[in-house]
């Protein structure tokens, strides 16, 4: 008799359990926290349960418990709004609540020099006071798209920015010196931390990506999960490792627009798969890990928001392989972000001019 290893047993088991944990997500209801944002891109959450939410033409939203809104204009140095640019993410750093600071990334220049660049601030009575400049992407660029921009702190203090490649410069992801198309870590003040992997590029934590815009720190299992963007087809899901090469443009299932192939190659000597391929695109835009109990199904997954398929995934990359399922399938509209609330509930951004904060949980 054919004996079939644990590990088999363990794959059927999550299978089988995957209709009840989809059945378990139409129990739900969602409500509208806030409308009439303007082309937001990122939200996170205060620790007094207030939202901030940023737009993209330089303004910070407070979202009060009530739904109240209060808009801040930002004075930030340069700031770039023209298609994928303007101001990008926030987030609260790891002493917020004794130093109310907090880190923020946007583009910075004009349309023939422009760059993701990364500040910092003290966030005290709804306004962002000494903002200092202390990390900007070399070389410059002439693209208005591409400038990645997600943060992420790592455990030991020291952060993560994505860094897209420009778009008309995807060759630079590969080339180490130039910053386009890269993960770089760097301390709070901006310095370059001396434990980074290559010291001809300081700054450099992963290369080769294409635009990045997803990106969790999973303490639990001591892992960086990144996504990004392709072209036409070839978006991903990457556990980033330092030093690592992840392929763009190398490397890609997907096509350029024009159909055309961008490169041979699918897979290449010393360049990292994606653990997860999405063929046709998704347009994968926020991320986050879910490890509330609220939606006990959700466990420990990534919730994944989308604007092509204006749809909300969870991604369980315990099964073998990973299983995507959408979630929340009421909600059909770009989507730019999605978190999760101190309060166990899922909280989703929705994409544009006439945008929402909206917020699911149980019924």
């Amino acid at each position: 008799m054919k004996r079939f290893p644990r590990s088999w047993f363990r794959r059927m088991f999550l299978l089988l359990l995957l209709p009840l944990a989809v059945a378990a997500q139409e129990d739900y209801q969602v409500s509208k926290v806030v409308e009439n944002l303007h082309d937001p891109w990122t939200m996170v959450e205060l620790p007094d349960g207030r939202w901030v939410v940023t737009e993209m033409s330089g303004s910070l939203v407070f979202v009060g418990k009530d739904g109240q809104l209060n808009r801040q204009q930002l004075d930030l140095p340069q700031l770039y709004v023209a298609g994928q640019g303007g101001l990008l993410d926030i987030a609260l750093t790891q002493d917020y609540s004794m130093s109310h600071r907090v880190l923020f990334s946007f583009a910075q220049g004009n349309a023939d020099n422009n760059r993701l660049a990364v500040a910092t601030a003290r966030l005290e009575e709804d306004q962002l006071k000494d903002i200092k400049l202390i990390l900007a992407v070399e070389p410059m660029k002439g693209t208005p798209v591409h400038f990645g921009g997600r943060l992420a702190v790592l455990n030991d203090g020291t952060w993560l920015v994505t860094v897209g490649d420009g778009f008309d410069y995807r060759e630079q992801a590969q080339l180490r010196h130039s910053q386009l198309g890269k993960i770089l870590r760097f301390r709070e003040d901006g310095r370059a931390p001396v434990d980074n992997p290559f010291p001809d590029a300081p700054y450099v934590y992963s290369y080769g990506h294409r635009n990045p815009q997803g990106l969790v720190v999973d303490e639990e299992n001591g892992r960086i999960i990144e996504h990004e963007h392709g072209p036409d087809g070839g978006d991903e899901i990457n556990i980033i490792e330092a030093g690592e090469n992840y392929g763009w443009p190398v490397i890609t299932q997907g096509l350029d627009y024009s159909g055309a192939k961008i490169s041979p190659f699918t897979q290449y000597a010393d360049m990292r798969q994606p653990v997860v391929d999405w063929t046709p695109s998704i347009a994968p835009s926020g991320m986050t890990l879910y490890t509330n109990v609220l939606f006990s199904a959700l466990r420990d997954q990534l919730l994944v928001s989308t604007l092509k398929n204006e749809a909300v995934y969870a991604v369980n990359l315990s099964a073998t392989p990973p299983v995507t399922t959408r979630i929340f399938a009421t909600i059909k509209q770009r989507l730019r972000d999605v978190a999760v609330g101190q309060d166990g509930a899922v909280y989703i951004l929705t994409n544009g001019h006439k945008a929402a904060l909206l917020k699911v949980q149980p019924k």
